[in-house]
């Protein structure tokens, strides 16, 4: 059995380092154009460069997202991108559209190349399809039960691999092929600008009575009809295995640092456990539910795992996050002359609070701090400013890119 890789998002460089620091087998990442996540803050060429390296040098993989389905207007611009991706050697591109896969093999030929889930896939034919043009993984659609993929796994090569999504959010519409954002605000979502329309509040207006908005409700319950639960399967990772899936993947690409650090790890202590012995896992199954709601999340769900979404996968009352855990820093080096950390304010904190330092090993670590000192070397007492960088003095030891966090809504 190929060991099962454990697949984690990236938006920039500072979060691939995080992800393979808590325990990504491979991060995905988009450069400024051409994938699916243009608001995230993404990849320069030089910072994908590092990132490679920097992932290469700690045995984790690096795949690049090209999977934009294309207009006439990007065919020039994309092969000019895949002659630099090509030079900075990635360990994969993901594609949803045949004219840039036909890019690909002709610029990249020795590119390893996998198929999004926009592409659709939902039958074997489909993927022996793929694999006939010289693809080496898809991306099984996220409408899939896991019995489908069983019945893939079984009627396709032995070396054509299945990823599928196993956490984050979903999408209203058939894996990500939604045209509502174009239409309301003239941002494509197949071209990576999608404005979330689904999340937002809806009233209907009748035509004869403009200007008077009825509100749309669903059981009493509230308006928030298109707005899905976020799907989880920290449970389930024995049924994902048995399916046949080679590469677990996380959604998440614009999320949080404590976001990626958190599913990288609890995901990562739920595979180890599962292939050390699986009465570990499940003995652990409760500490993983735990640990995994301490990112932001919203109620979970299975997805089309087990069987098709009622209405019990929706959340109709509000479109917001539940936050129990604010990502409030992380140690971003050591004051030479102190010998103490030097970290990154991402939310206030003062002396004396009582914070958790995430450790890759999934041994977090309560922590007081003690002391602090601003870049001037001043005492202060508080870290109010947005990526202000202090030196910290904690009751523990920390390490470069460890994420410190405290118990509280972010607000």
């Amino acid at each position: 059995m190929k060991k099962t890789e454990l697949l984690i998002p990236a938006g920039n460089l500072e979060s691939l380092k995080v992800a393979v620091k808590y325990g990504a087998d491979a991060v995905y990442i988009g450069g400024e154009m051409y994938g699916l996540r243009a608001k995230a803050k993404n990849f320069s060429l030089a910072d994908m460069k590092e990132g490679i390296d920097y992932a290469h040098k700690h045995n984790a993989k690096v795949y690049v997202t090209a999977n934009i389905i294309a207009h006439n207007e990007d065919i020039e611009g994309v092969a000019q991108y895949f002659k630099e991706l090509k030079e900075i050697k990635p360990d994969a591109v993901i594609i949803a559209d045949p004219g840039i896969l036909e890019i690909a093999k002709e610029i990249m030929p020795d590119m390893e190349i996998h198929i999004s889930t926009q592409a659709n896939n939902t039958n074997y034919r489909s993927f022996n399809f793929w694999h006939k043009l010289g693809v080496s993984r898809v991306v099984a659609a996220r409408e899939l039960s896991l019995e489908e993929i069983k019945t893939i796994h079984n009627n396709i090569p032995e070396d054509l691999e299945i990823e599928a999504f196993i956490h984050g959010a979903m999408c209203i519409s058939y894996s990500g092929r939604c045209l509502l954002s174009s239409y309301f605000t003239g941002k494509d979502a197949n071209k990576g600008a999608c404005t979330h329309p689904c999340r937002w509040n809806y009233n209907i207006v009748e035509e004869t009575r403009p200007g008077e908005y009825m509100p749309v409700y669903e059981n009493k319950r509230g308006t928030f009809i298109f707005n899905s639960k976020d799907l989880c399967m920290i449970e389930y990772i024995p049924q994902l295995i048995e399916a046949g899936i080679h590469s677990l993947k996380i959604e998440g690409r614009m999320k949080t640092l404590l976001y990626v650090a958190t599913v990288a790890s609890t995901y990562r202590k739920a595979l180890d456990d599962y292939f050390k012995d699986p009465s570990l896992y499940e003995a652990n199954l409760l500490q993983y539910i735990d640990e995994i709601k301490k990112c932001s999340y919203r109620p979970f769900s299975t997805g089309f795992y087990f069987d098709k979404p009622d209405e019990t996968s929706q959340i109709y009352e509000n479109n917001s996050y539940i936050r129990n855990y604010t990502f409030i820093g992380i140690v971003i080096g050591y004051d030479n002359e102190k010998q103490l950390p030097i970290i990154e304010q991402r939310y206030k904190f003062g002396v004396g609070d009582e914070i958790e330092v995430m450790k890759k090993d999934g041994k977090h670590k309560k922590a007081i701090i003690e002391e602090m000192w601003d870049e001037e070397g001043s005492v202060v007492t508080s870290a109010p400013h947005p990526k202000q960088k202090l030196i910290v003095k904690l009751s523990e030891k920390v390490e470069e890119l460890d994420i410190l966090r405290k118990r509280g809504e972010d607000n």
